[in-house]
C-alpha cells in the first residue's frame, strides 16, 4: 500500500468518524431543543396504533437512529409502559423516521450551494459561536444542532474525497457488479455492515457517498438497502436478549417486519430488474437512494399495518410462554427495578418521565406506611409488621432511584430537566426520611403494647387531629409532585402550618397533663415522640412541595429546605 493509499484510508476513516459524531451531536441538540415535547409524545403512545407510527417516526427523526428507538421500545415493553400492540406501531414508524438522514445526505446532489464544502464551514462557525458565547440556553442548543449538522456534512465530504480517486478502479465496479448479480449476497453485505456499525442511517449514508461518485449501480444498491434494514435489527435483538418475554417479542417483531418487507420488495425488484433495460446495472444517485429508501419503508408500513396483530401473534409463537414474564411475586422495588430499564436511557426525555413516575410510586408506598403506622397506634397491632416490611422496600427504592437518577442526570438534558432531576434527588431523600418517621411511629406503637401503656381519651383525640393534618400535608405534597401543581403545593403549606401550630399546642397541653398527674410519664414520653415525628413528616412534605414550586416558578427555594 502506497503513502497515498494510506492517506486516503485515513481520510475515509476520519470522514466516517466525523459523520457518526456529527449525527450524535445533532441528535443530542435536537433532543435538548425538544425538551418536554418529547415527554408529551410518550403520552401519545397510549393512543391508537396509527398515532404510535407517527410518534415512532418523529422520535427517530429527532434522534437519527431507528436502532435507538427500537431499543427504547424494547425497554418500554420490558418495563410494562407499552404493550406489544403499541410497540408494533412505534417500530413501523421508526423505519420511516430513519429516512430523514438519507435526505440530508442527498442534499449534495441538489446543486453547488447544497454541497457540504460550500455551507458547512459557515454553519460550523455560527454554531461554535452560539455554543461558546451565547448565554441563552435555546441559542446554545441551536448552536449544538448546527455544529453537529456541519460536522456530519464535513465528514461526508471527507468520505467522498477518499473514494473519488478510486471511482474508476475496476475493483469497485466489479464488487458492485457481483453484488448486483447475487441479491442474497448484497442483502447479507448490507446487513453485516449495518450490524457492525449499528446504524442503518450511517450505512445508507456511506452507500450514498459512494453513489455520489458514480460507483454504485441500481441493482446492488436496492438489495444492499434491504439488507441494511435487516441489519439494523441486530441492536434490538441484542438488547432484548436479557429482557422479559414481551421485550424479546418486541425485538422479534422488528426483525419480522423488516425481513418480510425485504422479502416482498426484494422479489418485486428482482423481477422488475429482469425486464428493465440494462438489468438495473446503470448508476444510481444519492437522491434516488433516498427516494427508494423512503418509498420502501412507507410502502412496507402500509402493506403490513393491517397485519400488525398477526405479527404480535407470530412473535408470541416464536418466543413461547415459559417461565412467565417474571412479574409474579415481585415486590414494589422489584417492579421498580424492571421499570427503570436502562434501555429507556436511549432517550433522555422519556427517561425523565419514567423516573418521575417511579418517584410517585415511592411516594405512594411511603404514604401507605405512614397510614399503617398510625393505624398501629390504635388497636391494629398487626400493622407494625407491614410497616417494617414496607420500610425495607422504601429503602431499596431509594437506592434504585438514586442510582438511576445519577445516570439520567448525565444525559443531554435541558436546564429545566436538570433542575427537575436535582429536585427528584431531594424528593427521594425526603421520602426515605418520611419512611423512617413512619417506622419510628410503629416502634412507638410496639412500645405502648409491650409496656401495656395507653393514652387518655383526650390524648387519642388530639393524636387523631394532628395525624390527619400531617397525612393531608403528605398527600398534597405527593399530588403536587405528581401533577407539577403549584396549587397543591400551596395547599400543602397550609396543612404544614396547621401541624406546626398543633404540635406546639399539644406539647404544651400534654406537659400540663403530666404535671397534674392525669397521664403516666411513660405514656407522655411516647405521645411527645409521636407528635414530634408527625411534625417532621409534615416538614418533609413541605420540602417536596417547595421543589415543585422551584420548578414551576424558576425560583430557588433550596434555602427553605428543612433538615430533619
Amino acid at each position: 500500500m502506497s503513502i497515498n493509499d494510506l492517506e486516503m484510508l485515513f481520510w475515509f476513516v476520519g470522514g466516517l468518524g466525523m459523520f457518526l459524531y456529527g449525527m450524535h451531536i445533532m441528535a443530542d441538540g435536537l433532543q435538548r431543543m425538544a425538551g418536554g415535547r418529547m415527554q408529551k409524545l410518550m403520552g401519545l403512545l397510549t393512543g391508537n396504533r396509527l398515532m404510535a407510527i407517527v410518534v415512532g417516526a418523529g422520535v427517530t427523526a429527532l434522534i437519527q437512529s431507528s436502532s435507538a428507538t427500537t431499543v427504547m421500545v424494547v425497554g418500554f415493553v420490558n418495563a410494562g409502559m407499552l404493550d406489544l400492540s403499541q410497540a408494533v406501531g412505534v417500530i413501523m414508524g421508526a423505519n420511516i423516521g430513519t429516512t430523514a438522514t438519507a435526505w440530508l445526505v442527498s442534499l449534495g446532489e441538489w446543486g453547488s450551494m447544497f454541497k457540504p464544502e460550500f455551507f458547512s464551514p459557515l454553519l460550523l462557525g455560527i454554531g461554535a459561536f452560539l455554543v461558546l458565547f451565547s448565554k441563552s440556553e435555546k441559542r446554545g442548543k441551536t448552536g449544538e444542532i448546527l455544529v453537529g449538522f456541519s460536522i456530519l456534512f464535513i465528514g461526508l465530504s471527507f468520505l467522498s474525497d477518499a473514494i473519488k480517486p478510486y471511482r474508476e478502479a475496476p475493483i469497485f465496479r466489479e464488487a458492485f457488479r457481483v453484488l448486483g448479480g447475487n441479491p442474497l449476497l448484497a442483502v447479507a453485505a448490507g446487513a453485516a455492515v449495518t450490524a457492525v456499525i449499528q446504524s442503518s442511517s450511517a450505512s445508507v449514508g456511506i452507500l450514498q457517498t459512494m453513489a455520489l461518485n458514480g460507483v454504485v449501480n441500481w441493482k446492488s444498491a436496492v438489495f444492499i438497502m434491504l439488507g441494511q434494514n435487516i441489519g439494523t435489527c441486530v441492536t434490538a435483538l441484542l438488547s432484548g436478549a436479557g429482557a422479559g418475554k414481551n421485550a424479546r417479542r418486541a425485538s422479534v417483531i422488528h426483525l419480522l417486519f423488516n425481513m418480510m418487507g425485504a422479502g416482498v420488495f426484494g422479489t418485486f425488484m428482482y423481477v422488475l430488474f429482469q425486464f428493465s433495460p440494462g438489468g438495473g446495472l446503470s448508476s444510481i444517485g444519492s437522491t434516488e437512494i433516498s427516494v427508494f429508501h423512503t418509498v420502501f419503508n412507507v410502502c412496507n408500513t402500509l402493506l403490513l399495518f393491517p397485519f400488525a396483530d398477526k405479527l404480535v401473534a407470530l412473535s408470541a409463537w416464536i418466543v413461547r410462554d415459559g417461565e412467565g414474564d417474571g412479574k409474579e411475586g415481585l415486590t414494589a422495588s422489584g417492579l421498580m427495578r424492571r421499570h427503570l430499564d436502562e434501555r429507556i436511557l436511549e432517550n433522555p426525555a422519556f427517561a425523565v418521565d419514567a423516573v418521575l413516575k417511579e418517584v410517585d410510586v415511592m411516594g405512594q408506598e411511603t404514604l401507605k406506611n405512614v397510614q399503617s403506622a398510625l393505624a398501629a397506634m390504635g388497636s391494629e397491632k398487626e400493622e407494625t409488621r407491614s410497616v417494617y416490611e414496607r420500610e425495607k422496600e422504601i429503602n431499596e427504592m431509594e437506592k434504585l432511584l438514586t442510582t438511576f437518577l445519577i445516570r439520567v442526570d448525565n444525559l443531554p438534558l435541558t436546564e429545566g430537566q436538570h433542575r427537575l432531576i436535582r429536585n427528584l434527588f431531594y424528593t427521594v431523600s425526603d421520602l426515605e426520611r418520611v419512611g423512617d418517621h413512619a417506622e419510628n411511629i410503629a416502634e412507638l406503637a410496639d412500645s405502648l403494647r409491650r409496656e401495656k401503656l395507653s393514652f387518655s381519651r383526650k390524648g387519642y383525640k388530639d393524636m387523631g387531629i394532628i395525624a390527619q393534618e400531617a397525612v393531608l400535608a403528605l398527600e398534597s405534597a405527593l399530588k403536587a409532585r405528581s401533577l407539577g401543581s403549584v396549587a397543591e403545593a400551596a395547599q400543602e403549606a397550609g396543612y404544614e402550618r396547621s401541624v406546626d401550630a398543633l404540635e406546639e399546642k399539644l406539647r404544651e397541653k400534654h406537659i400540663q397533663r403530666l404535671s397534674k398527674g392525669k397521664c403516666r410519664p411513660e405514656s407522655g414520653v411516647v405521645f411527645l415522640d409521636l407528635i414530634s415525628n408527625l411534625e417532621r413528616i409534615a416538614d418533609h412534605a413541605t420540602n417536596i412541595a417547595e421543589y415543585v414550586m422551584d420548578e414551576q416558578n424558576g425560583e430557588n427555594y433550596e434555602g427553605l429546605k428543612k433538615e430533619n
